[in-house]
């Protein structure tokens, strides 16, 4: 289970997270679970469409009902009754399943903070149970910040990805992410492995850019820069909408935004088996 989180809004991470998980299934045949853990729901709509999304907000068929729930003393609920199969526009992508979010985590977050009669970070934990084991991955979009529902998040993640913008203002973050992970980690008798940042919206042509990829290169506390830096396109900005583009060429772009998503995604396969031992 890999988490993707930057406390930096705007840098890619929900698309990143998205295209991964698809090119995951259709390109490398895997099965791959999407856990939407922000609030904004960029990713459940991406995945599913607004309409759909709203019907599944009005039903109590999203990760909610979880957190809710608990705070309500129902006991916990079986995170399989709530997972979308077989989301995504694309006809290629058979595999990846969604559980999807909902803007009431934003007010959950803060019961969460005032309960003392549970273990707030555990409760994803709980829901997913034997689920996970279904997938070949399980891919979480972290909301941009270390509250009590990205720990749920965090709790349950092997390793972490950052997602950046090459900037100053997107990459200020990573430091204090990493820090604040370990002492999670430490926290809860747990290892996540820091698998790395990746570079999104490149600009080869900005000097800011090309800047900020030489000091990420020499910054020995990040373990790998993942060489495949996805490029700024206004293609893989238009991915975001719920729509057949009929292909993933498509939908993000052929030529380096194809290439650039497909050998990241190699990339991530080949880093998550050599480093995180659940991965089959």
């Amino acid at each position: 289970m890999v988490a993707t989180i930057n406390l930096k809004g705007g840098v890619g991470k929900t698309t990143t997270t998205a295209a991964l998980a698809e090119f995951l299934a259709a390109e490398f045949g895997q099965r791959v679970l999407l856990i939407d853990l922000d609030p904004q729901t960029n990713l459940t709509t991406m995945m599913l469409g607004e309409r759909r999304w709203g019907e599944l907000d009005s039903a109590g068929q999203t990760l909610a009902a979880i957190f809710q729930s608990a705070l309500t003393g129902r006991g916990f609920v079986d995170a399989a009754t709530l997972v979308q199969r077989g989301v995504s526009a694309i006809p290629a992508v058979r595999t990846v399943d969604l559980l999807a979010s909902s803007l009431k985590l934003i007010a959950l977050q803060e019961e969460l903070g005032r309960q003392t009669h549970f273990e707030p970070t555990a409760l994803l934990a709980h829901a997913v149970g034997e689920l996970i084991a279904d997938y070949d991955y399980v891919l979480i979009d972290c909301p941009p910040n270390l509250g009590l529902i990205t720990q749920n998040g965090l709790r349950i993640a092997d390793g972490y990805l950052v997602p950046t913008i090459p900037d100053i203002m997107s990459t200020y973050g990573i430091g204090p992410v990493q820090e604040r992970i370990r002492q999670l980690a430490a926290a809860w008798g747990t290892d996540i492995v820091e698998l790395g940042v990746v570079v999104t919206k490149y600009r080869r042509a900005s000097s800011v850019h090309r800047s900020t990829l030489d000091d990420l290169n020499r910054n020995k506390s990040i373990p790998m820069l993942f060489p495949s830096y996805i490029p700024e396109s206004n293609q893989i900005a238009a991915a975001a909408e719920y729509a057949d583009f009929g292909t993933l060429r498509r939908k993000y772009g052929g030529g380096d935004q194809f290439t650039a998503l497909r050998e990241f995604a190699q990339d991530f396969l080949a880093t998550t088996r050599i480093r995180l031992a659940w991965t089959r």
